[in-house]
């Protein structure tokens, strides 16, 4: 249950990822929205963080959860933010999927 809990911590690392994206492109009212949103998603990643991490490794809670909000955010970035799509960025993306799959597999 608690690696669940930690994929979705990680969801909502991508959420307040692409908060900070979307207040960046905006200005006024919908600027401090984004921001609150901003703030809410970083709040309940870090509660879930938290709770997932009181029966899984903290190193591997850790890194598993940062590297979804690393792909998220790149691939949020790359979908929706229009950034560059480069065959090193993909390579390098595929690596670290691959790592957070690996950590899954050898932690108990």
């Amino acid at each position: 249950m608690n690696w669940i809990i930690l994929i979705v911590a990680g969801l909502f690392e991508v959420a307040f990822a692409f908060c900070l994206g979307k207040a960046k492109e905006t200005t006024g009212t919908d600027m401090y929205l984004w921001y609150a949103g901003f703030l809410i998603a970083l709040a309940i990643s870090m509660g879930l963080l938290v709770k997932a991490t009181q029966t899984l490794p903290i190193g591997t809670a850790y890194a598993v959860w940062t590297g979804i909000g690393a792909v998220g955010t790149v691939l949020i970035g790359i979908l929706v933010f229009k950034e560059p799509t480069t065959f090193l960025r993909l390579l390098f993306l595929t690596t670290l999927v691959i790592s957070i799959i690996g950590l899954k597999m050898v932690s108990h």
